[in-house]
């Protein structure tokens, strides 16, 4: 029978957010090959309907215009590094990529090769490139970028509850008395969440306490901030253990009947001074005392954690630091009470349950523990797996760096932005033999650094399912086809996977035969029948479901049977180390400087950074007026920040968010938005934690000092449509040849007709400083911009001042400012204003025109 539905008629499709852990159910809406709207899933247990701004705008991800801009359509390979990648079919790709790890294998064994997997994949992704990894190529050498977010969340709770299994769900945000949050944002980072925080409180009167160097959106609605140093949580969770087991205020029964070595960790504790812990932390002793007393005597507490606890070299440690006092008050396995790690990436769980990281197998095995080795080998078919540790993230990159991997597979990640040491992340992306890409996005910083790209399919794109920090398994559904000859993820994996094995063992090949992304799930979740986090019930089609499944129902609260998944069922306080940061501010480098997160951008912004909607402020240090004014600076001033890995030209942004002595900037800035640099990340270090092996991301030692140039100027302008994005890749190789630059994007939310979104034009700010003015740099700003020799300008030669503006039918639409100083710059804003708001000035006086600041 013909389908009688219209070939452009609009559909819709259920879906999941690509974006953070929340993991928020969407509705996406498609007509013919095209994506047209997305709104938030009334019916999805997450969100119920709501969306943050990166959610309501991922259709203007997926226009056709991005799409032809923005997107990986087909493999590339450059024969040498100093070639162009040109065009192969895939047969060719996938036999070459598999002649290379075999000649690989052949002369160095598997320790030579490694892959590199990301938080963005879907589950059937992550498990088809770790049965590659362990049962075919023999490595344990395969991490994920949640090694840099989540580790350490992974590892507090294996330590003291016995698995990787965070027991709360989102529901206990509206059944909780007391909220603590440590080291997170979610007003920014999960702001869905944030706001069914917000609307409990309002309803039920809760306590909101919250832990941050940082005066947060978060920290600026609770009833308690607690501005500790940074670096300084250990002192103050153990300070507040020690005073709730001063007060009397320890769950005796629960600590008796369901934990282990409490005496120990009480007497640790009590063995900091609350005056030592106050010094050290720099918070009040009453307020630490406050903290603890309303985390133990409110009914239920629950506890919020993220990035500023994991990523320290002690993540581990303050994870289970905090899960400590959950243990001691009894504010545990039980409605609206319990330790909640908040999941960084959509996917990350996700990983974590298919033992796509080194330290991890599949179904929560331990690569360590020669007994699940030989379980998962026998239920793979397999003889046995490797036995040698696998490199982390961290380790692998070091190795890469060393000459000690010959081929590198990289998927859905975007190590030239996000990891640490970007000096380090580079030389290591440079000497590595053969390095495979395995990516969306065309513009992101690791391409230059690939010898073959291959093009994966992406969200609204590809079916699987993704697990979010609830433990909610969802579906990711496909609305449209893939562009191009982009690929889901978990088949580039199996038919490279058969490529290989044809060369090195033919006998294998037999393992990858998927036929499509349910039979990836389906021999997965075999894998997890019977273990704590039971999916084997779980339908591929199925609503929304929390694992573990038991008698066919999912599990919203784990232990509420007061058991644990310890071998004796008791939760476990384990032995603290205090400590506070890798490295220690002092003269040379007296700035405690941290890396944070803004609402409308997404980590690395390859996608995000796509919507012009989603306009953030150029990229600038955040420092107090006190430390500002040390160094003579003020607001908008160029600043050179320097760590003992690298150096950043800023200009200064003064905050009160930001205590006296540290300074901040937002992670996600790579060299896309700094191209005369590497981007944050080359100011931050790899020093990592032991147990998490997660690296020291929110912390280093910095100098910062003004900085001055001779040569500033500013562009604020629509770019040419209908292909806007093409022209910043040659505007930015222009940029990195100078001492500063920025590129950021802005734009109008988009207008409608006939209930679809039509993207209105592509607007960037671009900012640039050097020792002389580049002549060339103008002249293709001026191209890029399309603004005319003859149009209007304003000029004082002595001063080194000019403003020139383009006009288009009594509309801005560019303006182009150069001075000597950064205070020349200072209009920009008022005609970003006043290009986005699309004021008429063709009645208007040119003065009006000249000096916008003044209209």
């Amino acid at each position: 029978m013909l389908d009688p539905t219209p070939p452009d008629a609009l559909r819709e499709v259920r879906s999941v957010c690509p974006y953070c852990g929340t993991g928020c159910g969407v509705i996406v809406q498609a007509r013919g090959d095209a994506i047209v709207g997305v709104r938030g899933d009334p019916e999805h247990p997450a969100n119920f309907g709501k969306l943050c701004p990166k959610g309501q705008t991922l259709h203007l991800t997926a226009t056709p215009a991005v799409i032809a801009q923005s997107r990986l359509l087909y493999p590339q390979l450059r024969a040498t590094r100093d070639a162009r990648h040109t065009r192969v079919d895939w047969d060719a790709a996938l036999e070459f990529a598999a002649e290379r790890f075999a000649s690989a294998l052949r002369a160095g064994g598997p320790e030579r090769v490694g892959f590199y997997v990301s938080g963005q994949l879907l589950t059937e992704d992550y498990y088809a490139f770790n049965k590659l990894a362990r049962a075919l190529v023999g490595t344990n050498n395969i991490d994920s970028n949640s090694r840099l977010c989540m580790s350490s969340a992974v590892v507090a709770y294996k330590r003291t509850l016995g698995a990787d299994a965070p027991p709360c769900c989102y529901e206990d945000l509206e059944l909780a008395d007391c909220v603590f949050i440590a080291g997170a944002n979610p007003a920014v980072a999960h702001p869905v969440l944030f706001g069914r925080l917000l609307e409990a409180r309002r309803r039920r009167g809760t306590q909101l306490v919250v832990v941050d160097p940082r005066r947060t959106e978060s920290a600026a609605a609770a009833d308690l901030h607690l501005q500790l140093a940074p670096g300084t949580d250990l002192y103050l969770l153990t300070a507040m253990l020690a005073v709730i087991v001063r007060d009397g205020l320890v769950d005796a029964e629960f600590v008796e009947r369901h934990t282990a070595g409490f005496a120990s960790a009480a007497e640790s504790a009590k063995r900091l001074p609350l005056a030592e812990a106050a010094r050290i932390t720099g918070l009040r002793a009453l307020d630490i005392e406050r903290a603890a007393r309303l985390f133990a005597r409110a009914p239920a507490t629950l506890s919020l954690w993220c990035q500023g606890l994991n990523q320290s070299i002690h993540g581990a440690d303050n994870g289970a630091a905090l899960i400590h006092l959950h243990l001691a008050t009894g504010q545990i396995a039980r409605p609206g009470a319990g330790p909640f790690s908040l999941t960084g990436q959509p996917n990350a769980m996700g990983g974590r349950e298919t033992g796509a990281m080194a330290t991890l197998l599949p179904g929560h095995r331990d690569p360590a523990d020669a007994d699940d080795r030989a379980e998962l080998a026998r239920l793979w078919g397999i003889d046995a797996l490797p036995d040698a540790p696998g490199k982390t993230a961290i380790e692998l990159f070091e190795a890469a760096a060393e000459g000690g991997i010959d081929c590198l597979w990289i998927a859905c990640t975007n190590p030239a932005q996000s990891m640490p040491d970007q000096a380090l992340a580079r030389r290591a992306l440079t000497r590595v033999p053969f390095v495979v890409l395995q990516e969306s996005f065309a513009q992101t910083e690791t391409v230059p650094f690939a010898d073959l790209l291959l093009p994966a399919a992406t969200w609204g794109e590809r079916t699987g399912t993704m697990t979010n920090s609830e433990r909610r398994i969802a579906r990711s559904v496909v609305a449209v086809p893939p562009p191009g000859q982009a690929r889901a993820d978990w088949r580039i994996a199996r038919d490279f996977a058969r490529k290989l094995a044809a060369r090195i063992a033919p006998e294998r090949a037999g393992l990858f035969d998927w036929r499509d992304a349910r039979a990836v799930f389906d021999e997965y979740k075999r894998l997890t029948a019977g273990r704590d986090l039971d999916t084997s019930g779980v339908d591929f089609d199925a609503a929304p479901t929390q694992w573990p499944v038991r008698d066919g129902r999912g599990s919203a609260r784990l232990y509420l049977d007061r058991r644990f998944a310890t071998a004796d069922g008791r939760a476990r306080f384990v032995p603290i180390e205090l400590r506070t940061t890798a490295e220690a501010t002092g003269e040379a480098r007296p700035i405690a400087l941290t890396t944070t997160r803004l609402r409308d951008q997404w980590h690395g912004a390859s996608r995000s950074g796509l919507v012009a909607a989603l306009a953030v402020d150029p990229p600038a240090v955040e420092l107090s007026a006190a430390t500002a004014a040390g160094i003579g600076a003020g607001e908008g001033d160029l600043v050179r920040v320097e760590t003992a890995r690298g150096a950043l030209l800023l200009p200064a942004r003064l905050t009160e968010s930001v205590a006296a002595g540290g300074a901040a900037i937002p992670l996600h800035f790579g060299a896309r938005w700094l191209p005369a640099s590497a981007g944050v990340n080359a100011l931050t270090l790899r020093a990592f934690d032991p147990l998490s092996r997660q690296p020291e991301l929110k912390h280093a030692a910095a100098r910062i000092e003004r900085c001055e140039l001779p040569w500033h100027l500013a562009a604020v302008g629509w770019l040419p449509a209908p292909r806007a994005l093409e022209g910043l890749g040659p505007l930015q190789a222009l940029l990195a040849r100078l001492r500063y630059a920025s590129v950021s994007p802005f734009g109008r939310v988009p207008s409608l007709s006939n209930g679809e979104a039509h993207a209105d034009p592509f607007g960037v700010v671009v900012f640039a400083a050097h020792d002389e003015r580049p002549g060339a740099l103008v002249d293709a700003l001026r191209a890029l911009l399309a603004i005319d020799e003859d149009a209007p300008a304003l000029a004082d030669p002595r001063a080194g001042r000019m403003r020139c503006v383009q006009l288009e039918r009594g509309r801005i639409r560019a303006v182009l400012l150069e001075g000597r100083s950064r205070a020349d710059l200072a209009a920009w804003s008022a005609y970003r204003r006043l290009i986005e708001s699309d004021a008429d000035f063709s009645q208007r006086p040119l003065r009006e025109l000249m000096a916008p600041a003044d209209h």
